[in-house]
């Protein structure tokens, strides 16, 4: 089905979202085209002095990191293609300026079909976290009275190796996420987002909210085969598992 997956998830849902909204998750395999977003974070990284030390273990897996700035400028692409395993997917690879340093957080949310013990009947979305795609986790999507799109995270697990361990929820981080048009904001409106990553023992790990101007451009070559991603946006490692 060549069909958005946030609105294949998100069923009825999607057209409550705000219009804009709609369009800016509209991308579907095989269109030709990718989505560019420009802004300026307001808060970005982590606010907590004693966490950053362990998140620049980390910072490697592009996932997490042990900045954290204010008005930071920000750089989204966002690809909408089959994967290797032929599941649509949407694969978004962020490059956040920080002064002295580029971080790059990158992730591929996969639609995952309804499964025979499923009771809603519905695909879901997995997303898939770092260069790696070792940190997995559900996604659950609704939209707001006011048409904004809301975003939380539902059990987590790592692939490491043959094993799959899920976090149990006392270790277990949640991401709230916020996503919507405000017409008010610039010349002719902008999109605006705020992401909280909370863990249940150390509170905010991770804070990202700002706002960012979109725009779709043509691949180089008019190339649209539904399983093109390119070079600089593919991981390191496909995960199929879920």
């Amino acid at each position: 089905m060549n069909m958005p997956i946030y609105q294949q998830a998100m069923g009825a849902g999607f057209a409550r979202l705000q219009p804009e909204l709609q369009d800016y998750f509209s991308l579907a395999p095989g269109s030709g085209r990718y989505g560019v977003g420009e802004g300026v974070f307001d808060v970005v990284g982590c606010r907590q002095r004693w966490l950053r030390p362990l998140l620049a273990l980390t910072a490697s897996e592009e996932a997490f990191f042990p900045e954290y700035g204010e008005r930071v400028p920000f750089r989204i692409e966002n690809h909408a293609h089959l994967d290797p395993f032929g599941r649509s997917s949407l694969t978004a690879r962020r490059q956040i300026f920080f002064p002295g340093r580029t971080r790059i957080f990158q992730d591929t949310t996969s639609l995952r079909p309804p499964g025979p013990g499923d009771p809603s009947g519905a695909a879901r979305l997995v997303d898939y976290v770092g260069r790696y795609r070792r940190l997995v986790t559900d996604l659950n999507l609704s939209a707001t009275a006011e048409g904004r799109l809301r975003g939380v995270s539902a059990a987590s697990r790592l692939f490491l190796g043959p094993l799959r361990v899920p976090l149990p929820a006392p270790l277990d981080a949640k991401a709230y996420a916020e996503q919507w048009w405000d017409p008010s904001a610039g010349a002719h409106g902008r999109h605006r987002i705020q992401v909280k990553v909370i863990q249940p023992q150390v509170g905010l790990v991770l804070v990202y909210a700002g706002h960012f101007d979109y725009r779709l451009e043509s691949y180089p070559g008019g190339n649209s085969a539904p399983g093109f991603l390119p070079s600089n946006a593919s991981p390191d490692r496909w995960e199929q598992r879920t």
